[in-house]
């Protein structure tokens, strides 16, 4: 067996996600003349919400155990753990300031000191906080605000 065949047969799991966020993508693409873009609706970020999760306890995993080994690129590892944390906590305020799909879901609010009040916030608030205390217990707060690769909000002349 060729290298080229092993990658081709590997992770088919992480591969059919791929494929499915693709074909995803381009449903989305109007085609029509003059093309009217769908904008995101709390389903669309709720699912996504999941799917980012999911994929930073997978890095989360995949940084733990090739530290040892590698430590350069466990090290790179745990810079994209911290970073897609960052993009799942935007995406969990971008949900938050979206009107609700229900006019009788628009006083629900994301309260962390206490359990959500129902559907969906119950399902990406619950998610958002238990990966939250996930990254909280190896990251620190500084981590998780430092900027992408050294850009820095303040500049020095």
């Amino acid at each position: 067996m060729t290298s080229s065949s092993i990658v081709g047969e590997a992770h088919p799991y992480l591969r059919a996600a791929t494929a499915g966020l693709r074909h995803h993508t381009r449903s989305l693409t109007p085609t029509a003349a003059p093309p009217t873009p769908v904008p995101a609706d709390r389903v669309h970020l709720d699912v996504l919400h999941a799917h980012l999760t999911a994929l930073h306890r997978l890095l989360d995993q995949l940084a733990a155990s090739t530290r040892p080994p590698h430590p350069t690129a466990g090290r790179h590892l745990a810079a994209a753990h911290t970073r897609l944390w960052q993009a799942t906590a935007a995406l969990h305020d971008a949900f938050h300031t979206l009107p609700p799909a229900h006019p009788a879901d628009q006083d629900a609010q994301c309260h962390p000191e206490r359990l959500p009040e129902g559907p969906p916030m119950v399902t990406i608030c619950q998610r958002h906080l238990a990966a939250g205390h996930a990254i909280r217990r190896q990251t620190t707060p500084a981590d998780l605000d430092t900027p992408l690769h050294g850009h820095s909000t303040t500049h020095t002349v």
